[in-house]
C-alpha cells in the first residue's frame, strides 16, 4: 500500500536524524572538555596550598604573634645597662612595676648631674646647696671632712672638666618597703690645687687634669610624692 502521508519522514528517518544530533552533540562535549582541560590543567599528586591572602586570618595570626615577641622580649632600657636576667635587672624590672613612669637612661642621666653638683659643692666645702639629697649618714661625713679642712685653714679650688663615665653597677629593690637601690660608678675630671690660709698651693696644680672615681649608691621609695633619689653611700 502507498504510504498515505508522503509529506512526513519515516521511522526510520526520524531515528537516522536522532543518532546524528547525538553523535553532534557527543563531539561538542569531548570539545569543550579537551578545552577545559587545557585551560585549568589537571590535579596530580602534591600541590602547594594556595598562598594566604594579605590581611586573611593567617596574616593576622603571624602579626599577632610577631607582635607579642617583641612585647614580650627583653627591656632594652634595662638591659643596655645590665645582663638580661641579672639580679640587678630584676630589680630594675620589679621599680618598673612599683614606679611605670621608672626609667633606667633617664635616672642615670639625673645621677650624673648630681654627681657634678654634689662633688664641687664637697671640694668646695659647701654642701648646703645638695643637703636635700644627702642621707643624713654621707652629710654627716661630708662636714666632718670640710670642718677639718677648716681648722687647718686649708682651702680647696676646684674646676670640674667632665665626666667620662657613668656606669650602672649595681641595683636592689625592697618590695616591702618599695625601696630601691642603685649604684653607679662615676669617672670624673676634674682641676683641684689645695691652698693654706695665706693662699699659697701646697698640693695640685690648677693646669693638670686629675682623674677622679667613685662608686655612689642612690636610694628612693618607688612611687612615692618625692622625685629624689638621696645619696646613700660612697666609696672610691
Amino acid at each position: 500500500m502507498p504510504d498515505t502521508n508522503p509529506g512526513l519522514p519515516s521511522n526510520e528517518t526520524r531515528m537516522e536524524s536522532a543518532i546524528i544530533q547525538l553523535l553532534v552533540l557527543a563531539g561538542i562535549a569531548v570539545f569543550l572538555i579537551f578545552r577545559l582541560r587545557n585551560v585549568l590543567g589537571t590535579r596530580d599528586g602534591f600541590e602547594k596550598p594556595p598562598a594566604p591572602l594579605p590581611g586573611g586570618a593567617d596574616s593576622r595570626r603571624r602579626g599577632r604573634t610577631e607582635f607579642d615577641v617583641i612585647e614580650g622580649g627583653p627591656d632594652r632600657d634595662i638591659t643596655d645597662h645590665v645582663p638580661d636576667g641579672s639580679e640587678a635587672a630584676k630589680a630594675l624590672a620589679a621599680m618598673k612595676m612599683a614606679e611605670p613612669g621608672f626609667q633606667v637612661s633617664e635616672f642615670l642621666t639625673g645621677a650624673r648631674q648630681a654627681y657634678e653638683m654634689i662633688l664641687m659643692a664637697f671640694e668646695r666645702g659647701n654642701i648646703e646647696e645638695v643637703r636635700g639629697i644627702l642621707s643624713a649618714e654621707v652629710a654627716e661625713a661630708f662636714d666632718e671632712v670640710i670642718a677639718q679642712r677648716k681648722a687647718e685653714g686649708l682651702r680647696i679650688e676646684a674646676n670640674f672638666v667632665g665626666v667620662r663615665e657613668v656606669t650602672l653597677v649595681n641595683a636592689t629593690f625592697d618590695r616591702t618597703s618599695r625601696e630601691g637601690d642603685v649604684t653607679v660608678r662615676f669617672g670624673g675630671e676634674l682641676t683641684s690645687v689645695v691652698k693654706n690660709a695665706e693662699g699659697q698651693v701646697i698640693e695640685g696644680n690648677a693646669n693638670d687634669i686629675k682623674r677622679q672615681r667613685d662608686v655612689w649608691t642612690f636610694s628612693r621609695v618607688m612611687g612615692s610624692n618625692d622625685p629624689n633619689w638621696v645619696l646613700v653611700a660612697t666609696e672610691e
